[in-house]
């Protein structure tokens, strides 16, 4: 089909159907694939956010090589929303309260005075024994303080553990956050999952029942074939072909493979989105579309560089 702007707004339809602050599942209707894949790399790569970019070491007694920690250290995810900090500018080393956070870690694991005789556990013997993300403390910078709570910056999960300790093992650190997008290092990405599938399309061309129904339903996901009583007898029938793997497994089946046709609906796409940061998934797709409008603007002005040169 010839594709125009009337069209695609026409076609065009989203549903949410699953939404909480972590997760979003939504169907994009009547959109081409080049299209809703650019959104899928953008939210995986271009959406800028706040991660752990220099680590300091101060002390580290622990078993884990200094490498390995500061590596640690910069893939856990933090809170803080990056549209409330700037990118830092190339070639500053010293950032301000506008483009940096600052965050300390100081642990050290001792005996526990009051552990009795006989217990050998290590939450028993050892105080501090594992060092864990909520154990990473905000420093403001400037007047941050003013500006951000410790609430909104510090780590999404407190129970991420980053080394293990045993007495006389002790770590401080301290680390820089900065702006940064997925396409620089996977740290800044903001979704564990980012990913589209097509809408499964399932259609019984004749009754299938007794034995045949049950033998229909095993070839399919949980919750697609359902087996219903019509006038004592048992019929497959298809309750929610959105549900399906698209395992293909009934073509095998030379009795039933001529009895239902199996495909997807080529313009509906059932889209989910993860996000791992404080920001939530529906803001994160926002902020993929407004950077691809500024990619299309971009080469919009480009191609009208090119025709004036002419």
């Amino acid at each position: 089909d010839v594709w125009t702007v009337k069209s695609f707004k026409k076609k065009l339809d989203i549903k949410v159907l699953n939404y909480d602050d972590r997760e979003m599942e939504f169907d994009l209707i009547g959109i081409f694939p080049a299209l809703i894949n650019a959104f899928r790399r953008i939210l995986i790569s271009e959406v800028p956010t706040m991660a752990i970019e220099k680590v300091t070491v101060h002390q580290n007694k622990t078993v884990m090589q200094d490498e390995i920690l500061a590596h640690r250290l910069g893939l856990i995810p933090l809170k803080a929303n990056p549209r409330l900090f700037q990118f830092r500018m190339p070639g500053d080393s010293v950032g301000t309260d506008t483009d940096t956070l600052e965050y300390e870690l100081r642990v050290k694991c001792v005996k526990n005075p009051h552990c009795r005789v006989g217990h050998y556990r290590p939450e028993d013997m050892y105080l501090d024994y594992h060092v864990m993300s909520k154990d990473i403390k905000w420093v403001p910078v400037g007047g941050q303080s003013s500006i951000h709570k410790a609430e909104d910056v510090r780590p999404v999960h407190d129970d991420i553990v980053i080394v293990k300790m045993r007495p006389g093992h002790e770590l401080h650190v301290t680390m820089i956050a900065v702006k940064g997008i997925g396409k620089d290092h996977a740290k800044f990405s903001p979704v564990g999952t980012a990913s589209y599938r097509l809408l499964p399309y399932i259609e019984l061309l004749e009754e299938v029942e007794g034995p045949l129904a049950e033998r229909l339903k095993s070839y399919f996901s949980p919750g697609v074939i359902e087996i219903e009583e019509v006038k004592s007898k048992r019929k497959a029938t298809v309750k929610n072909s959105r549900l399906d793997m698209c395992s293909r497994n009934v073509l095998n089946d030379k009795e039933l493979k001529k009895k239902v046709v199996i495909g997807r609906v080529k313009d509906h796409y059932i889209f989910t989105i993860e996000s791992v940061i404080g920001v939530p998934p529906d803001e994160l797709f926002r902020e993929a579309i407004k950077i691809m409008k500024k990619k299309c603007t971009d080469a919009l002005l480009e191609l009208k560089k090119m025709d004036s040169k002419k």
